[in-house]
C-alpha cells in the first residue's frame, strides 16, 4: 500500500513538473545598435549626401529581435523590415553583415543549436554544439527597467574586423589592401560583458549567448549593444518552440566557409564590372 501511494506521489510530481514546464513561457524583445566612427572630413563627398549615408548606415547599424523562451529552449528571430542598402546619384552602400536571417534555436538541455539561415538564395540548417562561455561573475549591479541585473563578462574569439572604406576606389590599392589583410590575423579576443536577471532564473539570452543563472537582458561585444526593452510572462497566446527542419544540414564552421568563398565571389564581380563599366563611383563598405 505504501508503495502504491509513493508511486501515485511521484506521478503527481511528475506530471505537475511537467505541467509547469509547459505553462512557463515568456518573451523578450531586444534592439541591438552597432556605432562606427567615420570621419567623412577627406572624403569629398557633399554634407547632404553624407546624412543620406548616416541615415542608412543606422538603418542598417539598428536591428530588433524577439526572444521566445520556456525553460529548456528558445528561439531568436529579427524582427522583418524594408532593408535599404543603395542609393542614387552613384552611390553604393553595402551592408556586409553576418548574424542569421531566419530563427535560432537553442535548447539548453540537450546544449544543441539550431539556425535556420537563408544565404545566397540558398537555406541552411545550421547545427551545432551550443557555445560554451567561461563566464566570470562580476561585482557589479545595476537596474534594467524593473530587473535588478548582475554583470558577468568572458572572452571570446572574434573574427577581425576588415578597414570601412569610403571614397573612390583605385584598384592597385584595393589589391594592395586583400594583401595586407590575407597576413592579419583572421580572429582576435574580445571582451564580452552581460546583464543577467536572477527574477527569470533560466539560462538563455540573445543570439548565441546562454549560460548565465538568469536571462540575459544585455550584452556588450566591441561597438555592439543588445539591450532588452520589453519583457512578457506568460502571455495567453503561447509560441510553439519548435526547432526549425528545412535547409542544407551544415555545422557552423562548414557555413562559415560558404560565406567567406560566395562574398570573395561577389566581392570579385562588382569589381570586375567596375573595371568594365570604366566607372568606379562611390562606395561605402562596412563589414559587420
Amino acid at each position: 500500500m505504501k508503495k502504491n501511494i509513493l508511486k501515485i506521489t511521484l506521478s503527481i510530481i511528475l506530471i505537475s513538473t511537467s505541467l509547469s514546464a509547459q505553462i512557463f513561457q515568456g518573451k523578450a524583445i531586444y534592439e541591438s545598435k552597432t556605432t562606427l566612427d567615420i570621419d567623412f572630413s577627406k572624403s569629398g563627398i557633399p554634407a547632404d549626401r553624407i546624412k543620406m549615408i548616416q541615415e542608412r548606415m543606422k538603418n542598417n547599424l539598428e536591428r530588433t529581435y524577439e526572444l521566445n523562451f520556456d525553460k529548456t529552449t528558445s528561439i531568436y528571430k529579427e524582427e522583418e523590415k524594408l532593408d535599404q542598402t543603395t542609393g542614387g546619384g552613384g552611390m553604393r552602400f553595402m551592408m556586409m553583415r553576418g548574424g542569421v536571417s531566419g530563427k535560432h534555436y537553442k535548447n539548453v538541455q540537450t546544449k544543441r543549436s539550431t539556425k535556420d539561415n537563408e544565404f545566397s538564395g540558398k537555406k541552411f540548417l545550421i547545427k551545432d554544439d551550443l557555445i560554451t562561455y567561461d563566464w566570470k561573475m562580476e561585482q557589479e549591479t545595476k537596474m534594467i527597467g524593473e530587473q535588478m541585473c548582475f554583470k558577468a563578462t568572458t572572452v571570446v574569439d572574434m573574427p577581425v574586423r576588415r578597414e570601412m572604406r569610403f571614397g573612390r576606389r583605385n584598384t592597385n590599392d584595393e589589391e594592395k589592401n586583400e594583401n595586407d589583410i590575407s597576413n592579419k590575423p583572421t580572429a582576435e579576443p574580445v571582451i564580452v560583458t552581460a546583464w543577467y536577471t536572477l527574477d527569470i532564473p533560466i539560462n538563455q539570452g540573445p543570439g548565441d549567448y546562454w549560460g548565465l543563472p538568469g536571462l540575459i537582458l544585455e550584452v556588450s561585444a566591441r561597438d555592439t549593444k543588445i539591450m532588452c526593452t520589453k519583457i512578457v510572462m506568460n502571455s495567453k497566446e503561447k509560441v510553439e518552440l519548435k526547432e526549425p527542419t528545412k535547409g542544407k544540414i551544415v555545422t557552423q564552421q562548414e557555413y562559415d566557409e560558404i560565406v567567406i568563398k560566395k562574398t570573395e565571389e561577389m566581392r570579385e564581380r562588382f569589381r570586375n564590372e567596375r573595371q568594365k563599366s570604366g566607372n568606379e563611383g562611390r562606395m561605402i563598405r562596412v563589414h559587420n
